[in-house]
This record gives C-alpha cells, structure tokens and sequence, in this order.
C-alpha cells in the first residue's frame, strides 16, 4: 500500500497530516498488515454503516 497522507482539518493548513502507510490490526502476537484490497473492505464496512464507533 502506498503512502496515504490527510489532514485531521481539510479546512485549513495548520492542522497536523496523517500519513498512513499500513494499516496493522489485531493483538499482541496475532496482528497483521491490511493489503489494498483488505483496506477497501474495511472502508465499504464503515461507509455502509455495517462498523460503527465501539
């Protein structure tokens, strides 16, 4: 996965950017990185509304 950089503030040029270069989750000793395709899933999830805040 490239490397993907946002801003926590689109309106302005002041706040920090987010770069994200992988996506790793899991537990302690059982973790994984997200591929693309594995990112895209998990976007579509939370746009549709399937995962929501815990």
């Amino acid at each position: 996965m490239e490397t993907l950089s946002v801003s926590l503030c689109p309106a302005c040029d002041a706040c920090p950017q987010v770069e994200i270069s992988g996506v790793r989750i899991g537990e302690a000793g059982n973790t994984v990185v997200l591929k693309r395709k594995e990112w895209n899933v998990l976007v579509e999830l939370i746009r549709s509304g399937r995962l929501t805040e815990l």
